[in-house]
């Protein structure tokens, strides 16, 4: 279901907006639907990413992620959420495997993808290889030395400057505001696709990403 956003700020109207979070299942399943949405489409798509810190409601006063923090999401929620990812994987054709996955905090993977995102023009490939790195290589991307690595295989961007960028308290709190913008904006959840005003939230299939920008 499409929902009106907060029209208090504003977006690239050109542009579909997608808010993820590297450790989100359901993100890297969006990118797949995102895909093929757009291998249907006559017309190129521009597409921006922003981030959102999914598990930042459980976050402490020193950034740490407190796992004692009561949010409602039992035994029986994860269940579902696996059943509902292993119902769209074999839909939309990606492997993922939450056994093999690190538990990690993805703090200073969205840290170092802002810098690069706003310093170079090589963001949608570095983009991709954290998706890729954590969901496919099963590394810790929340570590710098990973970061760094990763870095180190997309052209475009400078490893040290990476690893500069994920630990540098300016790019911390322009994070923060990022963060704080996203929910002045009314994003609750992630993946959010937005466009014109209008979301759609979740691994929503190519179908209603098409209605979603083509209706708009």
């Amino acid at each position: 279901m499409l929902r009106a956003l907060h029209t208090h700020m504003s977006l690239d109207d050109d542009a579909l907006t997608v808010f993820s979070d590297y450790v989100c299942p359901f993100c890297y399943l969006g990118r797949a639907s995102l895909q093929q949405y757009r291998a249907t489409r006559d017309e190129p798509l521009d597409v921006t990413w922003h981030a959102f810190d999914l598990r930042g409601h459980k976050r402490d006063e020193h950034g740490e992620i407190r796992e004692d923090v009561d949010d409602g999401k039992d035994d029986d929620y994860f269940e579902e959420v696996r059943e509902n990812v292993q119902r769209l994987s074999e839909e939309y054709g990606v492997d993922i495997d939450f056994d093999a996955v690190p538990d990690i905090d993805s703090w200073n993977a969205q840290q170092a993808a802002l810098y690069v995102r706003e310093e170079t023009d090589a963001f949608a490939a570095f983009d991709d290889a954290l998706f890729e790195a954590y969901w496919t290589d099963y590394r810790d991307i929340g570590d710098v030395d990973v970061l760094a690595d990763v870095a180190g295989d997309v052209d475009g961007v400078a490893v040290e400057a990476v690893r500069d960028a994920a630990t540098s308290d300016e790019w911390e709190a322009r994070l923060e505001s990022e963060f704080e913008e996203a929910k002045q904006l009314g994003i609750t959840g992630v993946p959010t696709f937005a466009y014109d005003g209008h979301a759609a939230r979740g691994a929503v299939p190519p179908e209603q990403l098409e209605r979603l920008v083509e209706a708009a």
